[in-house]
């Protein structure tokens, strides 16, 4: 059981002078739920290397038992440093592929060509897709191969508008998620803020917030099993 996990590289958020890059959280509950069930993991990058933490996700008030779990492996922190340029990567050595979110995605994933080819590709040998928080925008410029946006006619979820509000992070933003599926005609679905909420779709995996990354998880290994 082989699995890729995309990273951001991106670690400037918006205008504001602050850091971001990837939530911690959205990286370690996956990875532990994968490595523990015995899954070899492959992590990978736009630009190869360490990726940017987003430091707000490493404050004490964010962290849980994945993540303190994170601060004791040096191994890993040694495979983190090490992402794998995305360019490359060859998808079909993999079963399923897993995007961590943080804010980071948006200025960098998403638009990224390696990013939308490889997805396209996933879709094309139905394998299993998942996407947590704000990783879930990477599939806005994806296209089935009839042409269509991923997302249309899709039952999907990602970071709300009103959580987006709550960080106060709406006007530095690119742009609000939850807006961008509902102008491409997806099935946009929400749960109260900050509560873990997954919906699949097909072999589509999509968690609304950080709470929901080890859910999102656990979903992708029922679809590998």
């Amino acid at each position: 059981m082989n699995i890729l996990m995309i990273l951001t590289s991106h670690d400037q958020l918006g205008h504001t002078g602050h850091k971001t890059g990837f939530w911690l959280e959205e990286f370690t509950a996956p990875y532990y739920v994968f490595k523990d069930a015995g899954a070899n993991i492959t992590l990978a990058s736009p630009k190869g290397g360490q990726p940017p933490l987003d430091p707000k996700s490493n404050e004490v008030d964010f962290q849980t038992q994945t993540t303190r779990r994170f601060e004791q492996d040096q191994e890993l922190k040694t495979q983190l440093s090490q992402t794998q340029k995305l360019s490359e990567i060859n998808v079909a050595e993999f079963d399923a592929v897993f995007f961590p979110g943080g804010h980071g995605p948006l200025w960098d994933l998403v638009d990224d060509q390696h990013v939308i080819a490889l997805i396209e590709q996933v879709i094309t040998d139905q394998k299993p897709l998942a996407v947590v928080c704000h990783a879930s925008a990477v599939v806005k410029n994806v296209k089935t191969p009839e042409g269509q946006p991923f997302a249309q006619g899709k039952k999907i979820t990602g970071f709300s508008n009103s959580e987006e509000e709550a960080v106060q992070l709406s006007d530095v933003v690119p742009f609000l998620i939850e807006d961008v599926f509902k102008a491409q005609g997806a099935q946009y679905v929400k749960s109260a803020d900050w509560q873990s909420f997954v919906v699949k779709d097909g072999l589509f995996v999509s968690g609304q917030n950080p709470a929901s990354s080890e859910a999102v998880a656990l979903e992708l290994l029922k679809l590998l099993k």
